[in-house]
């Protein structure tokens, strides 16, 4: 009955200003879905696009954004600041390509290869596009289910200074300030944040740990542009992070005062653009590179005096890329393409416990992957938009790979309405530590694969202030890794995922809006040894709603009241022998905002989360923020 309540309220619940999604228009241009400038109406692949700026709750964290998007189930392992996965339609977390500025960040020394958001604050994002659905043809390995793409913000014409500062509950405070503007020709944008908090214990106070896991991310980024001899371009971002993390253990009983997260990450990007043939064709030059440096550490205490461990990784990735985008005639344009990218890890962990000393470590490996792609967009009778696209990867450890890719794109300009499907493969190739592990190592693994597909339909009215659609999903996988039973990694898994993305969107009168969507999702395990062969996925929850409410009351006051549904999920308590699955119940979360421009330079803003302080878990046994407050100061200079 909850369930149904919720979904009426995504359908009738009203909306004021501006939310943190931008209600996609038909005419923006978008990038990520084909590598080139597309309008939306011409993208057959289902895509979001969030803008920071606009978020009236002005969150810092990047995860609280993603929240609010179709298709996406999101997890942290303990509250802000830890370990933060993304769920793309019903896919495994590391089934999820991200990039920032063109840099490839999925973690090479990560024993699956996926990206933890908690590393990110969107003091200095610009924008992030989100495409659902396979899209290794354009991206290469990990896109099995998705890409997020995150653009970080440029300098222009108009020199700008922002100071931002704000406090709240566990002596929460971040602080940030960035400049950009332009000079001989050169744009520029830099800066700087910093955010800590005492935080709350990762594992459950349900279940009686009360020692707090404190956080804290330093974050810097730069980044200049400069345009010259006409058809040129340079391009070039450099970010700084680093994040410290207190940890607990995993189970009921999870404290653990001495066990903590270090984290260095630095990303560098770098672009030469050129423009030639009566600007026919566009190419670049591309390079970026990711180093990171870990180490989480576990020393003993009063709580566990016999458990030690100490685990050190070292990984980076470099890469290359050649893009050529040929417009053949208006209606044909050819994005063609080589890149190629080296992956580097080595990795040292050693324990102690009741059993003795452990110790597992490789030192530096590295795997090379180079890709060809190719794609045709057509545009066909003025209507029909067509985004066909083949790829060749050759890996030095499993070989090649080919995928492929059809997006087309129907839009009736008379009635505003826009039919779009996808079709599409992906793959994953093995990470370094499945590779070369010395105990879970594999090094005949291939790589796992995707084939996905959705149709859907959007309709506008009035000049776009009404906007619905809905979109049917599947996607299956296989040679998905697992373990023999000498504990090797092994191809073995299957699984599969279907579902509905719903979302309607009002704007009747000036200052309201309807924004809203709807998620099912349906998963099932393929695998037919796994002892859970036929049920569902774990983490993933069928439902899930999302609702805006806000108000702008004057032109200097705007609110904000959001709800977000999560339905009941399947996680595992390996606390019993065998692991039992066990539910996680359904919640709501309730948040509350508001942002009151006192001069054209200063605003200040409050938000309450988790308004009626409920208690919930994203993952059995690990905590989450029960109500919290917020308050900040922002300057325009």
């Amino acid at each position: 009955m909850k369930f149904f309540i919720y979904v009426f309220l995504l359908f009738t619940s009203i909306s004021f200003a501006q939310d943190a999604i931008l209600k996609t228009k038909l005419d923006e241009i978008v990038v990520t879905a084909n590598r080139t400038n597309t309008p939306y109406y011409a993208v057959g692949s289902s895509l979001t696009v969030i803008k920071p700026s606009e978020d009236i709750f002005k969150s810092e964290n990047v995860v609280d954004l993603l929240r609010e998007v179709p298709g996406l189930s999101i997890t942290e392992q303990g509250g802000k600041g830890k370990l933060a996965t993304i769920f793309v339609r019903g896919s495994n977390s590391n089934h999820l390509l991200v990039f920032v500025d063109g840099a490839k960040m999925n973690d090479p020394a990560n024993a699956s290869n996926l990206f933890d958001f908690s590393s990110l604050s969107s003091f200095d994002i610009d924008r992030i596009e989100i495409v659902r659905g396979p899209q290794s043809t354009l991206y290469g390995s990990d896109a099995m289910a998705g890409v997020i793409n995150i653009f970080t913000k440029r300098g222009n014409e108009t020199n700008q200074t922002r100071i931002g500062a704000e406090g709240g509950s566990n002596s929460y405070f971040n602080g940030n300030v960035t400049t950009s503007g332009a000079y001989s020709g050169i744009e520029y944008f830099a800066g700087f944040s910093k955010t800590q908090t005492d935080g709350i214990s990762s594992s459950s106070v349900k279940y009686g740990n009360t020692e707090k896991d404190k956080f804290m991310r330093n974050s810097f980024s730069a980044n200049l542009n400069y345009d010259f001899l006409d058809n040129y371009s340079f391009g070039a971002n450099y970010k700084a992070t680093k994040t410290e993390s207190g940890l607990d253990q995993d189970g009921m009983n999870g404290d653990d005062p001495n066990f903590t997260y270090d984290n260095q990450e630095q990303v560098f990007t770098g672009k030469l653009k050129g423009i030639f043939f009566d600007s026919r064709l566009k190419s670049h030059l591309g390079i970026s590179f990711v180093r990171r440096i870990s180490n989480t550490v576990d020393l003993v205490d009063n709580i566990r005096p016999s458990t030690s461990s100490d685990n050190y990784t070292n990984s980076g990735r470099l890469k290359y890329e050649f893009q050529n985008i040929f417009s053949i005639n208006e209606n044909h344009l050819l994005t063609f393409g080589i890149e190629t990218e080296e992956e580097t890890a080595n990795t040292n962990y050693i324990s102690n416990s009741m059993w003795g000393p452990y110790e597992s470590s490789f030192p530096k490996e590295k795997n090379r992957t180079t890709g060809l792609y190719l794609q045709e967009q057509a545009t066909l009778f003025n209507s029909l938009y067509v985004s066909a696209g083949v790829r060749y990867d050759d890996n030095q450890k499993f070989g090649s790979v080919t995928t492929y890719r059809l997006a087309p794109a129907y839009f009736i300009n008379q009635t505003s309405t826009k039919i779009k499907s996808s079709f599409g493969t992906g793959f994953k190739s093995p990470s370094l530590f499945y590779l070369f592990d010395p105990m879970f190592g594999n090094p005949d693994l291939k790589p796992e694969e995707s084939t996905g597909w959705d149709f859907g339909f959007e309709q506008y009215f009035l000049n776009n202030d009404i906007s619905f659609g809905a979109t049917y999903f599947s996607i299956n996988f296989k040679n998905m890794f697992g373990y023999d039973a000498n504990y090797k990694t092994i191809n073995i898994a299957e699984a599969e995922s279907k579902g509905i993305e719903v979302f309607v969107s009002v704007n009747i009168l000036e200052n309201i809006k309807i924004n809203s969507n709807y998620t099912y999702t349906q998963t099932k395990d393929n695998y037919a040894s796994s002892d859970d062969f036929g049920l569902e996925l774990l983490r993933r929850p069928k439902h899930s709603a999302y609702v805006a409410l806000s108000y702008l009351i004057t032109n200097r006051l705007t609110a904000n009241l959001s709800a977000r549904f999560v339905g009941k999920k399947w996680d595992k308590d390996f606390n019993a022998y065998p692991a039992a699955r066990v539910h996680i119940p359904d919640y709501t979360i309730f948040n509350l905002g508001a942002s009151y421009k006192i001069i054209d330079q200063i605003s200040i803003n409050a938000r309450v989360e988790n308004l009626i302080d409920k208690y919930y878990e994203e993952i059995l046994y690990y905590g989450t923020y029960g109500r919290t407050f917020y308050v900040g100061i922002n300057f325009n200079l």
